[in-house]
């Protein structure tokens, strides 16, 4: 069984793959550019969720290349059909040992803010790279969600119930809400250089394909939620406010950083 709050295996998985991939596979795939990605490069896509990026790796690297997507529960990504040089794990990234060394580009989504041993797994990502080679994450900072419009102040504070206790729970089984704000201090700790970073937020208004998220999110772990203290009408009222038209929230901020492993000679990495 997946450690996470969010199980992969769970049918409200498939929802929030497909927002992801909506409003931010474009994001993810514009930062991953910056790299230099292009033909031949050897990639590694850790927790691909249901495979999208990786796919879209495996199109930027071509035949000449490789990329290898890991997933904790794989069920959804495998049933895309997707070519030979994209390949398909079952992984659990705490537990497994990497299924490669030597990457041109190695990255994660989402994933280490669920993780208590996510400076560890940072570590083995870096390894894990060839000197010059890219590490690129991208996380969420769940800590600035502010509501943007609401029908009243009722209905404001209810968002804010609710999605406080949601965080609580993340919080309880592991996970790091406020990661995305540490990812640059951590991977300059673990060694990289030529580090930058981009956050990426917009408005989510009510009944839009972003705000689902947080149906998907609520839905899945509603019993968790009643035993924090949030009632059944607390949460049927949360719901009915995700589709008001006067209800606006901001997206989760994705923070994107890239960072490189130096050279081994010492030698200052190109610009």
């Amino acid at each position: 069984m997946s450690h996470y709050l969010f199980d992969s295996a769970a049918d409200q998985a498939i929802g929030r793959f497909a927002v992801l991939e909506s409003c931010y596979d474009p994001v993810s795939r514009s930062r991953l550019e910056l790299t230099g990605l292009t033909t031949g490069w050897r990639c590694l896509e850790i927790g691909g969720g249901s495979a999208s990026l990786g796919d879209w790796l495996g199109e930027q690297v071509g035949p000449e290349g490789e990329v290898t997507v890991t997933e904790i529960e794989p069920h959804w990504a495998a049933s895309r059909k997707r070519p030979d040089h994209v390949r398909l794990l079952r992984h659990d990234i705490v537990r497994d040992p990497l299924p490669g060394k030597d990457y041109d580009l190695v990255h994660a989504r989402l994933v280490l803010l669920h993780l208590p041993e996510r400076i560890e797994v940072l570590q083995r990502l870096v390894a894990a790279l060839r000197p010059g080679g890219w590490l690129v994450l991208e996380e969420f900072d769940c800590g600035w969600t502010p509501v943007l419009a609401a029908p009243d102040e009722a209905a404001a504070a209810l968002f804010d119930r609710v999605h406080t206790a949601l965080l609580g729970l993340l919080e309880q089984a592991g996970a790091d809400p406020l990661w995305g704000r540490r990812v640059v201090g951590a991977m300059a700790a673990a060694g990289l250089r030529q580090l930058a970073a981009i956050t990426y937020a917009e408005a989510w208004p009510g009944g839009s394909t972003g705000i689902a998220l947080h149906r998907h999110n609520t839905d899945q772990v509603a019993d968790r939620l009643a035993a924090s203290g949030v009632t059944i009408g607390e949460l049927e009222r949360f719901q009915a406010l995700l589709q008001h038209p006067d209800f606006a929230v901001n997206s989760y901020p994705l923070i994107s950083v890239r960072g490189r492993r130096p050279l081994e000679n010492g030698k200052d990495l190109p610009r």
